[in-house]
């Protein structure tokens, strides 16, 4: 449909609601972990993905045929969500599915910057945001940094990008790039929402990703030990932090998990503090708060059903489907055992 006429999330969510029914679950996963590339294929053949893989099998094999088939899937399903919606709810939409151009810009520059194969870096490309298929060959054909900015110079990503720059070059990391990725996302993404009750409602929703997204980055610079000014990579918009205590509690690891424990949203992320404390592994926090923030989202969707959280939930459901999916066919190729396979595993 089109961002013209009246929303109606009432059909919207009644189509995404059947959708989610049909999402891969624990007991899903668990098969696929003691499957083959080619088992797990014929597998999704029997699901959902029927159609991608059917397109794609002479084409494609192995752990490809099932990257692609989850990349097409996705777009494909995302892009039927903007198709069923009009109005203001078709743009709140939209706005968030441009998180897969801010995926695609990262995923390009660090394509340029381990010289990967376009191939390679082609097939990790989820084509489900705004940029058009143009856009997406030219960065896959920019040869440098540089050439990646240029190609974005007319979208909000390129004076952010201009900025981080300098600093990529000075420490040769990518962590300045990547953060002016994210930051320019939410910064849109959160600007001018205002509105009725459901859609502060979804708001807040907006802010506690921010949020969580500022604790995984703080406690990622407070475990690397690295002298980084943790204020430069603070993105705004969320309640948790300011960039003064952001800086201040990366310094201490144990102060800063307590300070999570302790704030609004100490009950969402109580799972994944334990783990933190448990398993000493930042990758488990990081699992687990993808986990807290689906089930956060889910919570908000039925405080107001009929609203555009639902849709969202919807979203983030199917984005760690796929990547859970990825992730067994990847640590199959790289002969991981289930177990191991299964702790790289997002589960609600």
């Amino acid at each position: 449909m089109s961002a013209a006429g009246s929303p109606n999330p009432e059909y919207v969510i009644a189509r995404v609601r059947a959708r989610r029914g049909s999402l891969f679950g624990d007991e899903e996963y668990r098969k696929l972990t003691r499957m083959g590339p080619a088992e797990i294929a014929r597998f999704m053949e029997e699901s959902s993905y029927d159609a991608e893989i059917n397109a794609l099998g002479s084409r494609h094999g192995g752990v490809d045929l099932i990257e692609y088939a989850l990349n097409r899937n996705l777009a494909e399903q995302f892009d039927a969500i903007l198709d069923w919606s009009e109005g203001s709810l078709y743009d709140l939409i939209a706005r968030y599915l441009r998180k897969f151009d801010a995926w695609n810009v990262k995923t390009v520059i660090r394509g340029v910057y381990t010289d990967a194969e376009q191939s390679a870096v082609e097939t990790d490309l989820i084509r489900a945001g705004e940029f058009d298929d143009r856009r997406i060959r030219r960065l896959l054909e920019a040869d440098s940094i540089d050439g990646v900015i240029e190609v974005l110079e007319d979208t909000v990503y390129e004076e952010p990008l201009r900025g981080a720059y300098a600093e990529f070059e000075e420490t040769g990391v990518l962590v300045p790039l990547e953060n002016a990725v994210d930051r320019a996302f939410y910064e849109r993404l959160l600007s001018g929402l205002g509105g009725d009750e459901p859609t502060r409602q979804y708001e807040s929703f907006l802010v506690a990703e921010v949020d969580f997204r500022n604790a995984t980055n703080a406690l990622r610079l407070a475990r690397s030990g690295a002298e980084i000014d943790p204020a430069a990579y603070f993105i705004e918009g969320g309640d948790l932090f300011t960039r003064s205590s952001l800086a201040r509690l990366a310094q201490n690891v144990d102060e800063l998990v307590e300070y999570i424990g302790d704030s609004q949203y100490g009950e969402e992320l109580g799972p994944a503090l334990r783990e933190l404390a448990e398993a000493d592994s930042l990758i488990a926090f990081e699992h687990a708060i993808d986990a807290a923030l689906l089930a956060y989202g889910d919570r908000l969707g039925t405080i107001y059903p009929v609203s555009v959280t639902p849709i969202i939930s919807y979203i983030l459901a199917k984005e760690r489907e796929t990547e859970n999916i990825r992730a067994i066919a990847r640590g199959k190729e790289a002969g991981l055992s289930p177990d191991e396979i299964e702790s790289e595993l997002v589960i609600t």
